[in-house]
């Protein structure tokens, strides 16, 4: 299935839904699945609370575990791609899919004005509260922590430093910035014991596979990587591959499904 390397509070509700977004323009709906939003407490002192949305597996199916799906930095958890990709993973791999806004992100969507992200500190203690949700939802099943780009580095860098998580799933890791591969993320890599599924594109300028795959070698835990090929970044293909989103979309949803009945 992949390329395999290594050395492995309380809650506001909104309102629950059937699963009713408008797909990645070009796509059709993803398969069915419950939708619930609400808020989630967080110590920050730019909000209280943030905004959260849980997909599960719809009809009878209990989850087979809860992954914490973080959001990358130009876009908060209710991107067109977030919103698309989300509900079919609940529904293929049989996961709770818990999405949420860090704060610099939730005051954006307030505001309606843009603001960059901020500095871990503040990252950090949002995103582990919601993991600390997610544990407390679940309790007794595997936590699979990630997410797109910033969201996902930063779970890793948690889980390099202590916080529990059952596994990493990164929907694309941005291994450098844009044009400056000598600056590569990886320095914490020997200390992520979890295994993790790294999903990247082809064509990713912040992900260099010819610099991926040997950085992998040095990661602490089992690293499963599954290249899209022809992708961007965000997973976007080129037409000439006469591929649809819809079928990116897909291939990253029973991936992670494939991953997770192996952990």
């Amino acid at each position: 299935m992949g390329e395999w390397y290594g050395r492995a509070f309380g809650v506001v509700p909104i309102r629950p839904v059937s699963w009713s977004r408008h797909p990645i323009p070009g796509t059709t709906a993803p398969p069915m699945s419950t939708r619930n939003e609400f808020r989630i407490p967080v110590p920050h002192q730019g909000v209280e609370h943030v905004s959260a949305i849980l997909d599960t597996p719809d009809g009878d199916r209990e989850p087979a575990g809860v992954f914490v799906l973080a959001h990358g930095a130009g876009a908060a958890a209710t991107s067109d791609f977030l919103e698309a990709v989300a509900p079919r993973i609940a529904d293929t791999a049989c996961l709770a899919v818990l999405r949420f806004n860090y704060a610099y992100a939730e005051l954006m969507i307030r505001s309606g004005k843009p603001r960059p992200p901020e500095r871990r500190a503040a990252l950090d203690v949002v995103q582990k509260a919601v993991h600390s949700h997610a544990r407390e939802t679940y309790p007794g099943l595997p936590l699979i922590a990630g997410g797109k780009s910033l969201g996902g580095r930063m779970a890793s860098l948690q889980v390099a430093e202590g916080e529990p998580a059952d596994a990493l799933c990164f929907l694309g890791y941005p291994l450098h910035p844009p044009g400056k591969k000598d600056r590569l993320r990886t320095a914490h890599f020997p200390d992520v014991k979890a295994p993790s599924l790294f999903l990247q594109g082809t064509r990713d300028a912040l992900c260099d596979l010819d610099l991926l795959r040997p950085a992998l070698a040095t990661y602490g835990g089992k690293a499963t990587l599954h290249v899209i090929e022809d992708a961007d970044h965000s997973f976007s293909v080129l037409k000439r591959t006469a591929r649809t989103p819809e079928e990116v979309l897909d291939e990253l949803a029973s991936t992670i499904a494939a991953w997770r009945k192996q952990l």
